[in-house]
């Protein structure tokens, strides 16, 4: 699988790149590379098979595989890190020590996220979870001179370390109640007539594994570390852990429930379910009563956790079913109104110091740009008509409505609060007075972020106006 391994060696040439004390030569260097990726990940498409030729192992054999569906969530977390990258700008112009550091921890979380979404044995799992988290974990505290982001940092790791110690013990469970991590066994073993003595065995360790990966998705009840970590983070990190993470970790959720499980479905099925209701009205009761809009961001993306459960609930079919293509749709859709909207915030909060409503008010007059993009990215987050979160939604909705409608209205109710609190941004910037102390002056924004920001609103409105463009790809 040609593109982890250029991610990793890349990753570590990067490194080296460091030493030259020239922060000018990295970002040219890491669009490049990612570019290249994601375009020999394209080249991989209708190229099914398994990784068997990199060693001839019993025991890494059929570990990975690469088929359409990895691709396409492959494709979507390398086009997330290259929109996102223009807005570090600021740490090239402020001479950055560290910034071939972060640079490398992106591209050795991507090999982590990749892996996710490729797993066919469930080592690869947990091994591509820790890769991207243990990168995460880094990230959040990297600013180390900031309080709050050495309070993330601490939250996140400490949380994260004992979601994995459950994930790992759900994982050992399925173990000994099945005798294999490969999923297609797994499917097999858990079908089995012979397999009813270790069905309470069996039934905890799926539990156990749903808790695990639903806190890395930010999950309800699993949610709380969300909001401080994502507003301590730095921002530009903040938008890759809610992007990036959020996509791989439900691609993998997918699969797992999907080839794995899907004869334990009378056990994870109510819970994922009951998940997804308690995360909709947490995410956005949370959104809706913040004054900070990095803050409801962070709510906000607990909610959208919400409707990608409802995909799993779904999701009992094949990968290529209604639900896998909702998820994909959605998760496409989702992140790139989400850097859309963590891009501008992290201009602003550069030159306002605000990362409140406060900060984004009169940008509609000095900024007119910025004020569109974030109006487009708020639009298409809360599912209006036009943009690609709206279609994202409504393959969602019509994926879930056979199987259980009542979730279905529930979530419509749920997206109504959430069109409240996308709406604050926007009244902000064009109809709120500026506040005594908040600078009214215009935010610099170079031609390459200007031009970045254009087409990942042009990509919203695409996918808004021409969904059957991508809808039927898996």
């Amino acid at each position: 699988m040609l593109p982890l391994v250029l991610l990793s060696v890349f990753g570590i040439v990067n490194l080296f790149l460091g030493f030259l004390r020239s922060n000018r030569v990295l970002m040219p260097f890491v669009l490049v590379v990612l570019a290249l990726v994601f375009g020999l990940n394209l080249l991989d498409w209708n190229h099914a098979g398994s990784i068997t030729g990199l060693f001839d192992s019993p025991y890494i054999s059929q570990m990975l595989t690469v088929d359409n569906y990895s691709v396409a969530f492959s494709g979507i977390v390398l086009l997330t890190a290259l929109v996102l990258l223009p807005f570090s700008r600021s740490y090239v112009a402020a001479g950055e020590p560290n910034l071939a550091e972060y640079y490398s921890l992106l591209l050795f979380s991507l090999v982590g996220a990749i892996m996710m979404v490729s797993y066919n044995h469930l080592i690869m799992l947990f091994v591509g979870i820790e890769i991207l988290s243990i990168s995460m974990y880094c990230l959040a505290g990297s600013d180390k001179r900031n309080v709050r982001s050495n309070e993330a940092a601490l939250k996140y790791f400490l949380q994260g370390a004992f979601a994995t110690g459950i994930l790992l013990f759900g994982m050992a469970l399925l173990y000994g109640a099945t005798g294999t991590f490969q999923l297609s066994e797994l499917a097999a073993a858990i079908a089995a007539p012979a397999n009813q003595t270790l069905q309470p065995m069996l039934y905890v360790g799926v539990l156990m594994m749903v808790i695990g990966i639903g806190f890395k998705v930010s999950a309800a009840p699993f949610h709380f570390w969300t909001p401080d970590v994502y507003e301590g983070t730095p921002t530009f990190f903040t938008a890759f852990m809610s992007t990036v993470v959020k996509t791989a970790g439900f691609a993998a959720f997918l699969k797992l429930l999907v080839v794995a499980l899907p004869a334990a479905s009378p056990v994870w099925l109510p819970t994922i379910a009951a998940m997804c209701v308690l995360t909709l009205l947490l995410g956005n009761i949370g959104a809706a009563v913040q004054s900070s809009a990095k803050r409801m961001l962070a709510y906000s993306s607990v909610s959208h956790a919400g409707y990608l459960l409802l995909g799993l609930v779904a999701g009992q079919g094949k990968l290529s079913g209604p639900a896998a293509q909702g998820i994909f749709f959605y998760s496409l859709a989702y992140s790139i109104a989400t850097v859309a909207a963590f891009g501008v915030l992290k201009l602003v909060a550069d030159q306002r110091q605000r990362e409140d409503y406060a900060g984004l008010a009169g940008l509609g007059r000095t900024n007119p740009l910025l004020a569109f993009v974030l109006t487009v990215a708020m639009l298409s987050l809360g599912g209006i008509p036009l943009t690609g979160g709206f279609f994202g939604k409504f393959f969602i909705f019509t994926a879930v409505a056979p199987v259980n409608i009542w979730l279905v209205v529930f979530a419509v109710v749920m997206s109504m609060v959430g069109i409240y609190y996308y709406l604050r941004p926007v009244i902000a910037m064009y109809l709120r007075p500026a506040e005594p102390g908040v600078p009214q002056t215009p935010i610099v924004v170079d031609s390459f972020q200007s031009i970045t920001l254009v087409i990942l609103a042009a990509l919203t409105l695409i996918l808004g106006i021409l969904p059957g463009f991508l809808s039927g790809l898996l």
